[in-house]
């Protein structure tokens, strides 16, 4: 009886041990995913902005060394005392506004700017009129609007065949193989996969690389009243409307009550406080989240916010070894990283649609926003994310018969 009840007592506690084993590595492996994509998907942007002001390749580092720490700290703080999967990002949007404003204007007058966007931004959060308006739009729309913003990583899928086409089919095929025997290790698997076989065919070209660690360079501001109109009032905008709005989106799309008002001060500020060296601008991130909120990612709602923690994590660990993760992206073929991408978000994706067009009420409009943000259109220097709401809200309040 006894070796019985001891061969079920340790076959329990194996289950329970191999089962958050599992939720560990789920949580660490779409973290890193989120990161990985993040990083891969935009360095090349902040790299020109840097370029663009007359930086060089170290100061790239020092930008990448804080945009990183500031990253990880505010994802990891604000996701522990939320408890809810916030995630941190810099501004990919405002990063390519920059590359065509900042000409003209030295790197003093920049810096100025980027700490008059982040005030910008601490002050929305402190009036609390961003929150309002956001409360007001049905999760319909937020859903839609998320899926237009999507959709387009979700096709680009397809469109990187051209370019890696056996690579990029045999990823997806193990990730539909994932998603019916493996689930939880689908993502894992087509991140392996895909690295391997970029390796093997020579995509990936490591010959450069070498180890060195980022260090920090400080930049004295200078405000002038022409760069804080020409480059930190545009940066301020676009923030808000093409990477805050759809983090939002994000959030609300996936039922978590979101502390806005909360974590503009935060972001605001810590942005403010960082832009010497390099921090300029941070906000809610919005593709990357997305994969940390997805079913592989957690399957428990409420226990998502490790997932970001974990994003967190690696962050930090990115941006302390900025100066070689620099080399070891621009080693890995672009349509390999955009790929991956579309692929993590594929179930994202079709939740969106899915909560969008639930009802027949919002129906109509739910469409013209998904339509109009999935759109490439731009208005007065603000994507499409903001106008699709917009378009969603009019159509709303045309269609509505009561």
């Amino acid at each position: 009886m006894l070796p019985t009840t001891v061969y079920c007592f340790f076959s329990l506690k194996l289950e329970q041990i191999m089962r958050v084993s599992d939720q560990l590595l789920n949580r660490i492996i779409a973290g890193l995913v989120a990161v990985i994509i993040g990083f891969a998907s935009s360095v090349a942007l902040i790299y020109q902005v840097v370029i663009s002001l007359g930086g060089s390749a170290d100061m790239v580092a020092s930008w990448l060394l804080t945009l990183g720490l500031v990253m990880g700290i505010t994802t990891i703080g604000l996701s522990y005392y939320y408890k809810i999967p916030i995630l941190v990002a810099w501004s990919t949007t405002g990063a390519a506004l920059l590359i065509s404003s900042v000409q003209g204007f030295s790197l003093n007058e920049a810096i100025g700017a980027f700490m008059f966007a982040a005030l910008l931004i601490v002050l929305s959060g402190i009036t609390g009129w961003f929150e309002k308006i956001m409360n007001k739009i049905p999760t319909e729309l937020a859903c839609a609007m998320l899926a237009g913003v999507l959709v387009t990583f979700g096709i680009d899928v397809f469109n990187f065949m051209n370019e890696l086409p056996l690579i990029i089919a045999l990823m997806v095929l193990v990730y539909l193989i994932g998603k019916r025997f493996f689930t939880r290790f689908a993502m894992l698997s087509v991140l392996l996969v895909g690295i391997a076989l970029s390796w093997v065919t020579g995509h990936i070209d490591t010959s450069s690389l070498q180890w060195q660690l980022s260090e920090f360079s400080y930049i004295e501001p200078t405000f002038s009243l022409n760069a804080l109109i020409s480059i930190g009032l545009p940066l301020y905008i676009v923030t808000m409307t093409s990477q805050n709005l759809p983090g939002i989106a994000v959030l609300k799309a996936n039922n978590y009550k979101t502390p806005i008002s909360g974590v503009l001060n935060v972001t605001g500020l810590a942005n403010l406080i960082t832009a010497p060296l390099g921090g300029y601008s941070i906000n809610l991130a919005a593709i990357t989240a997305a994969i940390c909120m997805s079913d592989e990612a957690e399957k428990n709602p409420d226990k998502r916010y490790w997932v970001t923690i974990a994003a967190g994590v690696f962050y930090i660990l990115m941006a302390l070894s900025a100066a070689t993760l620099i080399g070891l992206v621009a080693s890995l073929p672009q349509a390999l990283i955009l790929a991956l991408a579309g692929i993590a978000l594929f179930g994202t994706i079709a939740n969106s649609l899915q909560q969008a067009l639930t009802g027949s009420r919002y129906n109509e409009a739910a469409i013209v926003t998904f339509l109009v943000t999935a759109s490439n259109l731009t208005l007065f220097s603000i994507g499409s994310a903001l106008w699709g709401i917009i378009a969603g809200v009019l159509t709303l309040l045309i269609t509505q018969k009561d």
